[in-house]
């Protein structure tokens, strides 16, 4: 048995728990309890992803959160009144996605209930599950008068389709359970307490693989969303943030007439 990595204890927003065979899981929180998204987690899943990526005794990973909440609300801290601010943002948000695609072992998403704010951390998984009373929603952007620009843009236009996916953004749509498998977005609905349980034995079949096979596999089938999100994810953060600014400008107006 492998010794317990030291970054296995670095972040106070994500649990680790590794098996003997490799299968890493992390669990999203907040203080123990179901995520309230802050920028904390915004910068322990970048440097997490990397430290997860760099660690070759992992063999697969599986992402979930905790309680009945994937990422159900957000408590954001970080002040937008000043550039240095959004870059701390912009450094991160061009990072993270691409960070959670680099890692370099199949990923699955055990999605185990509400996914309002950044499900794509779950739904860019290669097998992705969530349990009976998981749902899907972009919250923090259109709804809240915010550009969708942080890499949404990319993922769910890329997994809805064209049309679909601008509806779902400018709507603030919510996706059940069932609907997100109907569209594609999940690949099985299973009962909550059935979850990880799920999840695990896909981790165990694919553990089969050859190692060297099954991380080339994760390369050849993430290769053309890490393209997409390169391509999307700097420019779309340059125009949240502009937009953000305006935002922030027109209530000083206003409050100042």
């Amino acid at each position: 048995m492998a010794q317990r990595p030291a970054y296995f204890d670095k972040y106070k927003t994500i649990a680790f728990e590794r098996t003997d065979s490799g299968i890493l899981t992390i669990r999203l929180h907040s203080d123990g309890g179901p995520v309230v998204y802050a920028s904390s987690h915004h910068n322990d899943w970048v440097h997490a992803f990397f430290d997860i990526s760099a660690d070759r005794d992992n063999k697969v990973l599986i992402i979930t959160g905790t309680g009945d909440e994937f990422i159900a609300t957000e408590q954001w801290d970080l002040p937008y009144d000043k550039v240095e601010h959004w870059d701390q943002v912009y450094w991160e948000g061009k990072r993270v996605l691409q960070n959670l695609l680099d890692i370099d072992i199949p990923v699955i998403g055990a999605i185990n209930g509400a996914a309002h704010v950044h499900a794509e951390i779950g739904v860019l998984s290669d097998i992705t599950l969530c349990s009976e009373n998981a749902s899907f929603r972009d919250l923090p952007h259109v709804p809240g008068g915010v550009v969708p620009g942080d890499g949404v843009h990319v993922i769910w236009l890329e997994l809805l389709g064209l049309n679909r996916g601008r509806y779902f953004l400018l709507t603030g749509q919510t996706l059940s359970a069932q609907e997100a498998l109907d569209l594609g977005v999940v690949n099985e609905v299973v009962p909550r307490d059935q979850l990880l349980a799920r999840a695990m034995s896909h981790a165990e079949n694919l553990l089969k693989m050859p190692d060297i096979a099954r991380r080339y596999t994760r390369i050849v089938l993430t290769n053309r969303m890490k393209r997409l999100i390169q391509e999307g994810t700097g420019y779309g953060l340059v125009l949240e943030g502009a937009g953000i600014q305006d935002a922030l400008q027109n209530m000083t107006e206003t409050r100042n007439k």
